[in-house]
């Protein structure tokens, strides 16, 4: 069944185009961003899905020419982006061959290189492990809380920012984190929020923050002892980074795990195929 509304990038677009080129009558694409796959019809005007809806092929044509942007389909091509006045920031849907990625004023938020947005999420699961109650501190698209809640009993997860709730909204690989109940979303500000929970609150805490240019906060000491304060004792920390063999990845790596260590955390071990450490409380 389609993702509604539905929602296409050049992945999908371009596809078409070149069936339609080929003299095909029909093709198999994908209405929601490679979540799932169905037949369409051809003629001179454009595209007929299986529920009798259809695109235009001026609308295919525009998606097909942008690289960089999801557009939402309706009686036009409506691009996937908003503008924060919160925080100055603007965020767009960013296309992948799989999953999308969140790009937050020019930054992606997933690593695209060799991967894409859904695996570079199911290694960072599998290097935290999660069980029993989760902390999640930067949803995003939501796609850690999504995995989490698949082993784990409970997912809180934290937002800084609306807009980037709105886009994730429209986004077909993100909508488990509005309905599963397994999941609580908080707005708010990491750093403070943390400070609300009681002590020992959660057995895993998931912490992939954005770059330290946009969360410096969430790299500090004080941040780190407010999390190892809500983590149970054996609990357990997963803290993405980054590129942990590259010259920027390496020296944010020393100065987080010199910070985990002060604050009570032992055996911060080094993770580089999820681009991160794990630290044991």
């Amino acid at each position: 069944m389609a993702f509604s509304p539905i929602v296409l990038s050049h992945y999908q677009a371009r596809p078409l185009l070149e069936a339609r080129r080929a003299g095909q009558a029909t093709a198999c694409t994908s209405l929601d961003l490679n979540r799932s796959r169905c037949d369409v019809a051809f003629d001179a005007d454009g595209v007929t899905l299986p529920d009798g809806q259809r695109i235009a092929w001026r609308i295919i044509e525009r998606v097909a020419a942008s690289e960089n942007s999801c557009y939402r389909i309706g009686d036009d091509a409506e691009k996937i982006q908003t503008y924060s006045e919160a925080t100055g920031r603007a965020y767009s849907l960013y296309p992948t061959s799989l999953a999308p990625t969140l790009l937050v004023s020019g930054l992606l938020m997933h690593r695209i290189k060799d991967t894409d947005p859904y695996h570079d999420t199911l290694a960072k699961i599998k290097a935290a492990t999660p069980r029993g109650r989760v902390l999640d501190t930067c949803t995003g698209l939501g796609y850690t809380a999504i995995e989490a809640a698949k082993v784990a009993d409970e997912v809180i997860t934290i937002e800084l920012d609306p807009a980037a709730q709105e886009i994730a909204r429209l986004n077909p690989w993100s909508q488990a984190l509005f309905d599963n109940p397994k999941i609580t979303r908080i707005i708010g500000n990491s750093y403070d929020e943390v400070q609300r929970f009681d002590d020992a609150y959660f057995a895993h805490i998931i912490h992939d923050p954005p770059t330290f240019a946009l969360a410096g906060d969430l790299y500090s000491a004080d941040f780190y002892a407010g999390l190892y304060r809500v983590l149970r004792p054996s609990g357990r920390l997963f803290h993405y980074i980054g590129h942990l063999n590259s010259a920027s990845g390496s020296r944010v790596a020393r100065g987080v795990v010199e910070r985990l260590k002060r604050v009570g955390f032992r055996q911060v071990i080094r993770r580089p195929e999820a681009f991160g450490v794990v630290a044991h409380k």
